[in-house]
């Protein structure tokens, strides 16, 4: 269990966590880069001073076919020429008034700019040639309730290479889903102040994670672009799908909505005050072993609050990752959003090895995206109980000073409040190592001044690191993750490490006072 949702049990009835929002994309990879371009061109014998008739021939069979579909279900088709218009709420007051409970809503068309291609010519070699521009063309936005995702829309580029957006609901999936289970459930937009069964519930969301998304989406394609196989024949160009972008939500569903009223402004100090230091902050980052942004860091780190009309939402946001916290009603929201996947890792095996490379964005790796965004949400609410609880630090920390033998030789304990000890904590506890943790190496950039000029001193810090990091396993303070050179901070260490930055940060006035 949560230690947050177990720090509040008695006026919580339970967490569920999963996809929130999810924002798809399905690419024709052999028509979206110039050489496959140019390759199916001359394979399907469409000659360069052609391209201009082609595409457009093309484009408008595309948007006939595409359009036949909503056409054929008796739906009606409608033009938006201006870029502020709710196309969702238009679906929605359409599905409303014609009482849609499955199937297409609505066709909404738009012209919207799109990266594409274009024929120019090279009078310096007196040829043609094919090359990438941004043009603007139609979109057709489809509204449906999805049998399985319930009320979502695509989005169609009609001009080469045909690009696919879908765009889900994962609550809107999980609401069909608990009325087929006959799961009560009370709905506030879109989350559930309260469910039937929890462990029911969360079981349903799992399923999301293993579903067969390739699967899914490829028969979705097939009715979003009826038009593919008659362009590109016997040439087999499947859709690729990846995930532009992910929300994964975690809900902790209070008993009374004064319950969390009474708990959330405490919350909020705590993450715009313990979570603004860059340690905390940056659970989705990379921070250089200076502590401070430069070398090859060349992005923005920012907190921050906003007053909105349901509440106060706080945000931590490192590029484009995020993770935030904001209040519906009797629920609180943990939510990490995934746009840019360079600074996280996933387990691949090269060469019958275990390594890690960078995250795909493809569905391939949705699994792995699953994990490190419930990590980053749990690792978030952890840190808010620990800051919270009343336990005396003397018992979180009095063990751990004490000698213990570990693997038969004798460690000594640790000393928090001396500058050496408490500073090995801080490094371990840092925000960019919470996801995929840390090495040896790791921790010698941040306790050393400077780099090591020589083998013997390199090897002499890789000893003492070494032993560092025993002392802590020792006390449990981190973890080994099987199979690597990494560890991970415990739940005891999250605890621990929480704890004494709020004491060596700590006001002497206001604690003087409180004694």
């Amino acid at each position: 269990m949560n230690s947050f949702v177990q720090r509040h049990r008695g006026s919580v009835i339970g967490m569920v966590s999963g996809w929130d929002r999810l924002r798809l994309r399905g690419t024709l990879r052999m028509l979206a880069n110039l050489t496959g371009m140019m390759r199916f061109l001359c394979y399907t014998g469409h000659l360069l001073k052609d391209f201009g008739k082609y595409a457009r021939e093309t484009s408008s069979r595309v948007r006939q076919q595409a359009l036949a579909v909503v056409e054929r279900a008796d739906r009606p088709v409608i033009y938006l020429d201006s870029p502020r218009s709710n196309k969702e709420q238009v679906a929605l007051e359409i599905a409303e008034r014609d009482n849609i409970q499955e199937g297409i809503i609505t066709a909404v068309t738009a012209v919207e700019s799109c990266r594409s291609y274009d024929v120019r010519s090279d009078r310096s070699r007196g040829l043609l040639e094919l090359y990438p521009r941004f043009r603007k063309c139609q979109h057709i936005y489809v509204y449906r309730i999805h049998p399985t995702f319930g009320l979502m829309y695509s989005r169609l580029q009609t001009w080469f290479p045909f690009s696919i957006h879908v765009g889900l609901n994962g609550r809107e999936w999980l609401s069909r889903r608990m009325r087929g289970a006959g799961i009560r459930h009370l709905r506030r937009e879109n989350c559930f102040a309260w469910v039937q069964d929890v462990e029911k519930v969360q079981g349903l969301l799992d399923e999301q994670v293993s579903f067969d998304w390739e699967k899914a989406l490829g028969k979705l394609s097939r009715e979003i672009n009826p038009a593919l196989p008659s362009i590109v024949g016997d040439y087999d160009i499947p859709y690729y799908w990846s995930i532009d972008q992910s929300e994964w939500a975690s809900d902790v569903m209070f008993k009374r909505r004064e319950d969390l009223q009474q708990l959330y402004p405490a919350l909020i100090r705590q993450g715009m005050g313990s979570f603004a230091s860059p340690e905390v902050m940056r659970f989705l980052g990379k921070l250089p072993a200076s502590g401070h942004l430069s070398g090859n860091f060349a992005g923005e780190v920012i907190s921050d609050y906003r007053k909105r009309v349901e509440g106060v939402r706080i945000k931590h946001r490192v590029n484009d990752n995020s993770i935030k916290m904001y209040d519906k009603g009797s629920v609180l929201r943990v939510e990490t959003t995934l746009n840019d996947m360079r600074d996280l890792k996933a387990p691949r095996v090269v060469d019958g090895k275990g390594v890690y490379r960078a995250m795909r964005k493809g569905v391939a790796d949705i699994k792995r995206r699953a994990q490190v965004s419930q990590a980053s949400n749990r690792r978030y609410l952890e840190a808010l109980a620990a800051v919270n609880t009343p336990t005396p630090l003397k018992t979180l920390t009095d063990q751990l000073s004490r000698t213990v033998h570990w693997k038969g030789k004798s460690v000594r304990g640790l000393n928090l409040l001396g500058e050496a000890d408490a500073a090995l904590c801080a490094a371990v506890g840092r925000g960019e190592f919470l996801i995929n943790g840390f090495r040896n190496r790791d921790l010698q950039e941040l306790l050393f001044a400077a780099p090591a000029k020589e083998e013997f001193e390199r090897r002499r810090r890789s000893g003492q690191v070494t032993r560092k990091l025993r002392m802590l396993r020792a006390h449990g303070v981190i973890q080994k993750v099987p199979h690597t050179h990494r560890y991970v901070v415990s739940e005891k260490g999250r605890k621990v490490i929480a704890a004494l930055q709020a004491v060596r940060e700590a006001d002497i006035q206001k604690l003087t006072r409180a004694a």
